[in-house]
Parts: structure tokens; sequence; C-alpha cells
């Protein structure tokens, strides 16, 4: 397990806490759609922590390339119809480029800064002259308001319970997944980021802010600076 994270719950856990079993049951919510409508048609997509391929499948659906790139062996079992490459992500190199590379699951927040340039200097190392990262950013709320809880229409209980400051910055997040079988936990090290602390973060990778993809400022389209 890496440093702080932990998690419960039947199945296979990963490194950072994931359930394995939990996340082939989360439906895929508009992400897909706001990836395709930030993309070139048929794009080659490079997408980092594809987990067991909620995003992946739909993207594949529709007529992206996509390589997925997750350390979970467990996790990459779960992918169908798109190449795979278990890697810690911070230390991939592939030697090819992409016209996007997709940084989703809030991983730009990673508690451990080194983690984070990693993360983002493979972003930028993997990029097409022309191409974009897609970041998924914590909402202005995550670590406020809490604890609280929403109810999802396919019917299971998503509860952020508590996010604590542990020192530098880092808060550790404790989450709770209730379905009707089953229950699972995650607790995770994450760092809030202002919008200047996001964009010096990319700044130090060669990267810059194009332009938010949702009204919430969650979605970001990065391009390499010039």
């Amino acid at each position: 397990m890496r440093e702080g994270h932990r998690g419960t719950g039947p199945g296979a856990i990963t490194p950072d806490g994931c359930a394995v079993e939990l996340y082939a049951r989360l439906p895929v919510g508009a992400e897909p759609d706001i990836v395709a409508a930030a993309v070139p048609r048929g794009a080659r997509i490079l997408e980092l922590g594809c987990g067991v391929g909620r995003m992946t499948h739909p993207l594949l659906e529709r007529g992206f390339t996509v390589t997925g790139v997750d350390e979970s062996a467990e996790m990459l079992e779960r992918v169908r119809g798109a190449r795979t490459i278990r890697s810690a992500i911070e230390d991939l190199d592939l030697g090819e480029r992409f016209d996007a590379v997709l940084l989703a699951s809030f991983l730009v927040h990673t508690g451990d800064t080194e983690v984070r340039r990693g993360l983002l200097r493979t972003c930028a190392r993997h990029l097409t002259d022309d191409g974009c990262v897609l970041i998924q950013r914590e909402g202005a709320d995550y670590h406020t308001d809490l604890p609280r809880e929403r109810v999802d229409p396919s019917g299971f209980t998503v509860r952020i319970l508590s996010s604590e400051p542990v020192g530098d910055g880092v808060h550790a997040v404790h989450a709770e997944y209730e379905f009707p079988d089953a229950v699972w936990t995650q607790t995770f090290r994450a760092r809030p980021l202002t919008d200047t602390q996001f964009e010096e973060a990319l700044a130090e990778a060669g990267l810059r802010v194009d332009r938010a993809l949702t009204d919430d400022g969650v979605w970001v389209r990065a391009v390499a600076m010039t």
C-alpha cells in the first residue's frame, strides 16, 4: 500500500486503497462526453489510471483508440478492447506521443509532491505538439461541509466522511461506498490546490491551462507551453 492509503471491503484492494470490485460497479457518468467534446474525432488517447475501464470502454465505443495504464493487474484484467500497460504512472515512458492524455480521478491532487511532478511530466512527454491533457480537479467544496453523502440513482450511497489535515498541506480523506450487499471504504492522501498552485504545478511540467471544460472547473484542458 502507498503510505497513508488503505481500503476495506470484498475483493482485491489496489496500492492506493481502491477496491477493484467497487470500481467495476460504479457508473461512468458524463466524463466520456466531456472528453469526446475536447479532443479530435478518432484521437489516440493515453488514459493514465484507467482502472477497470469505466471511461475506457465508452471512449472505445465513441471511436477513439485508447491505451490504458494502471499499476493494478487486477484492475487491468477488467479492461476489454484496449491496449493496456501495467505501470506506475510517474515512471511511464512509452516513447510514443498521443493526441490526448487523461489524468482523471483527482490524481493531480496526490499528497506526494514528487509523485505529482512525475504524473505531470508523464503527461507532457507523451503529448503530440498540438495535443492536450485533460485533468480532473477537486471541486471547490471537496474538503469542506463534511460529512456529506450522495445517493446514486442506481441504488448505492457515497459518503465523504472526513478530510483531516495531516501536515504540509495534505489531508487524509475517508470515503465510504454502501451497496445493498456490500460496503467498501477508502482512505487516501489528497493535497488541495488553489488555482495558482495548480497552474504553477502545470508550468513546472511545461504545461498551461487552455480552458475549463465544465462550469465548475473540475475538468480542465491543458496544452504545452510555447
